[in-house]
């Protein structure tokens, strides 16, 4: 099983989580960076606390951020596997691509006061 962790007050964010759990067949698993099992996951990783401007993905044992953590979550998505091809462009003009939608997704998007609070459903699919 493979865990997204993802920011948790981010519109976009949240709207792209809903998606992956209506597509993705049951693969993922989540949690907000800001839960305590997401910052667990940033202190093993020495990353700041407030370092939210990445998805992670925790599968098999490794992490991956940024565009390599959203083309691996997509290839196993309906809809976005079509997104894998974008593995072959340099990792450098990927993250770029990700780090303008990163740094401008409250911006474009908008901001929650707190994190989403998963229906009864759907918390058999968050950890932490």
């Amino acid at each position: 099983m493979a865990v997204i962790l993802f920011d948790g007050v981010c519109n976009f964010c949240n709207a792209t989580i809903n998606y992956i759990m209506d597509h993705d067949g049951g693969r993922h698993q989540f949690a907000s960076l800001q839960s305590a099992y997401g910052q667990s996951i940033l202190d093993q990783l020495n990353r700041p606390s407030l370092d939210f401007d990445s998805v992670l993905l925790w599968e098999d044992g490794r992490i991956y951020e940024k565009s390599e953590a959203a083309l691996r979550i997509a290839h196993h998505v309906k809809g976005w596997q079509w997104l894998w091809t974008l593995r072959f462009l340099p990792l450098s003009i990927r993250d770029r691509v990700y780090g303008l939608i990163a740094r401008n997704r409250y911006r474009w998007f908008g901001k929650r006061e707190s994190c989403r609070l998963p229906s009864p459903k759907e918390r058999l699919r968050f950890v932490g």
